[in-house]
């Protein structure tokens, strides 16, 4: 079994959170609030905030979901670099740097904006996934890492 203790996880975790708010800035400084523009027929760059959680869950709670989101993510960020400085697995550490970047880019925006700025939206038809950014796909990249390691053995193990 091949374990990794390096800080090089955290790079790419900076990385993810470096290029999500340079994103995020560049949307927020070039395009108004509610800006929508068609790159095909199923995917727009957009311009919208996201006061809640994934799928735009607690959007509409009044403000008091700003803090909890962002004490949630805070909290998830220290136990991530909790389990990255402890020997993992490459897909294990891969998985907890891809969350760390991601969860810390939303926090930020939480932090300081007081929501969160998505510009990615995927559509069919009248259909529209919730906007999205790159800090939630690096959650759900890292998040499907998890489900695969735990699928795979460590070697030596039946």
């Amino acid at each position: 079994m091949h374990y990794t203790h390096s800080t090089h996880w955290y790079y790419l975790a900076f990385v993810v959170f470096a290029s999500d708010q340079a994103i995020k800035s560049y949307i927020d400084m070039t395009t108004p609030l509610g800006w929508s523009h068609e790159v095909t027929s199923f995917f727009n760059l957009v311009h919208v905030l996201n006061p809640g959680a994934a799928f735009s869950f607690l959007a509409r709670a009044g403000g008091w979901q700003r803090w909890l989101l962002l004490a949630v993510a805070v909290g998830a960020a220290i136990w991530l670099v909790w389990l990255l400085a402890r020997p993992a697995r490459r897909l294990e550490a891969l998985a907890y740097s891809l969350i760390l970047g991601g969860a810390v880019g939303n926090a930020f925006d939480r932090a300081i904006r007081g929501q969160v700025i998505d510009y990615l939206d995927f559509h069919l038809r009248q259909w529209h996934w919730p906007a999205f950014n790159v800090a939630d796909m690096a959650i759900v990249g890292g998040a499907i890492s998890l489900i695969v390691a735990s699928f795979s053995r460590p070697a030596g193990q039946q």
